[in-house]
């Protein structure tokens, strides 16, 4: 058991297959299907200024150069899938998420449930002891054995790998974004801003994100009015329309993890870049409800880190895009 403070690997060593032997076994039906895509926000597509240079930055994260990419239009989720939606899915295809093939996922120690506390496995995080191993810790049980999604059908489904999110989205008929879609949709149309709404954390006293209030990680006061994850609508939209892009919960992209591949200018980097094209970690964005300035500052746009495509969290969730479809 490995991993770091933002984002625990909890991968089961096992290898990893091809992404068609982790497809789920069916799609959604095709009404569903045309109806999601025509819920999706349409990002007008062209050049923004992608990366950040903050004082407070990570440079070994590979968070910089501030660059400028250039992007096709795309669609994307207003929101981070839900319990409600990924319960759907498993129903009607019958999919397994890692996290239950594993047997286990990494749970907040403040969270677990109190039936779960003797399903904690030995051992934890070195640089993150807060993470506990939870046996039976899955999506459908986010605290362990005795907690349910019912109770939080519209909060972002979380004990979710890349695999499993990538096999909802094709279910779906949809994609995992790219980082650099993924941040110029949340940036909504803002010029370097720090934050989806502007470089003010707190604009007027007003919480906009579900990040740690307190000192992490003895005390959380939830002044943002949460201690776990927020429901997906929570706080303001940004002015694309996206709900969440900092805290709440890390989102899944579709790219390979490099701090070096983006730095180099050519045209793989700057138009539509895709990232990598092999690797051993996803690049994860947008920071979680267990962020907080003193350590982890990462709800910052530019920010980003990653974790193992087979990994799942109680923080980590994701959201969809895809292609416009062809005109008419």
């Amino acid at each position: 058991m490995s991993g770091a403070c933002c984002a625990p690997t909890s991968g089961g060593g096992e290898e990893i297959p091809e992404a068609s032997a982790v497809r789920a076994r069916a799609r959604a039906p095709e009404r569903d299907r045309a109806q999601g895509l025509r819920a999706m926000l349409r990002i007008p597509g062209g050049t923004f200024r992608m990366g950040g240079d903050d004082a407070d930055a990570f440079p070994g994260d590979g968070e910089g150069p501030v660059r400028e990419v250039r992007l096709s239009p795309f669609l994307i989720d207003a929101t981070t899938v839900t319990n409600r939606q990924f319960a759907a899915f498993t129903r009607s295809s019958g999919y397994r998420t890692d996290a239950e093939r594993h047997g286990w996922s990494f749970v907040f120690y403040a969270l677990v449930h109190p039936e779960a506390r003797r399903m904690v496995r030995d051992g934890t995080v070195a640089q993150a002891p807060w993470w506990l191993a939870v046996d039976g810790a899955c999506w459908h049980a986010p605290y362990g054995p005795g907690s349910s999604w019912t109770e939080l059908s519209n909060h972002p489904v979380v004990h979710v790998s890349w695999r499993d999110a990538a096999a909802y989205a094709e279910w779906a008929g949809k994609r995992l974004p790219t980082e650099a879609e993924w941040e110029m949709a949340a940036r909504g149309g803002l010029e370097r801003a720090r934050y989806p709404w502007g470089d003010e954390l707190l604009p007027r006293g007003q919480h906009r994100c579900n990040i740690w209030q307190g000192r992490f990680p003895q005390v959380n006061t939830g002044e943002d009015g949460y201690l776990g994850t927020a429901p997906v609508k929570a706080y303001r939209a940004n002015n694309f329309g996206l709900y969440n892009t900092s805290g709440n919960v890390w989102e899944w992209c579709s790219d390979w993890w490099s701090t070096t591949w983006q730095v180099p200018d050519r045209p793989e980097t700057r138009r539509d870049p895709a990232g990598p094209t092999t690797g051993e970690a996803k690049v994860i964005r947008g920071g979680s409800y267990l962020c907080h300035e003193s350590y982890c500052n990462r709800y910052r746009v530019a920010a980003r880190t990653s974790n193992t495509p087979d990994s799942s969290t109680g923080h980590m969730g994701f959201r969809c895009a895809a292609d416009l479809p062809p005109s008419p």
